[in-house]
């Protein structure tokens, strides 16, 4: 695959509609293949709409960063200030609430580029651990966030729709010990 140069920037205002594309376009081709229709279009209609992007960008606890290449988005991360479920014991916690890239640009190196933003981004606002829930079947999203050192600190429960699923809920350190660093990207 050919390397092309990713860039980061942060949201702004105006990205509402880019975002609540985005989102639903990610979202439904992680996981439309394993839930109901029904339960996939109740959350995409309530999670990913110009509406409530924009509720979440104007909300000063949530920063959203956007992957674009040559211009293109091609996929997104949030950190967003919350209380942390039980089981995250590290410091100063920040959720990362999403890391989404577009189906054809897995591989490219986006969801790397968009998570180092991200813990980058947590450090320089005085956060100390990175926690994120992944759904439990998820196999390339656990060993993806595995490879970044991240490991379980617990469960918690995704609505989607009227399903009830189990997310592992999984945090890090923002600054890796010495001798971690060398052994995740």
């Amino acid at each position: 695959m050919e390397k092309r140069k990713v860039s980061i920037r942060r949201a702004s205002l105006h990205d509402n509609h880019l975002l609540a594309a985005l989102g639903a376009q990610t979202f439904y081709d992680a996981f439309a293949a394993e839930n109901t229709p029904e339960n996939m279009a109740a959350y995409l209609a309530a999670s990913f709409n110009p509406e409530k992007q924009a509720a979440e960008l104007a909300d000063p606890l949530s920063t959203f960063l956007i992957a674009e290449v040559e211009n293109e988005a091609v996929g997104y991360t949030s950190l967003k200030e919350v209380p942390p479920p039980p089981g995250v014991t590290g410091p100063k916690p920040v959720e990362i609430e999403r890391v989404y890239a577009r189906t054809d640009w897995i591989g490219y190196g986006i969801g790397s580029a968009l998570l180092s933003a991200c813990i980058e981004e947590a450090g320089s606002r005085g956060f100390e651990t990175v926690w994120l829930g992944v759904w439990e079947y998820n196999q390339r999203a656990l060993a993806f966030y595995k490879k970044w050192g991240f490991v379980q600190a617990g469960t918690q429960v995704f609505r989607l729709g009227d399903d009830l699923q189990t997310d592992l809920v999984l945090q890090r350190p923002v600054h890796l010990p010495e001798n971690e660093t060398k052994r995740h990207p």
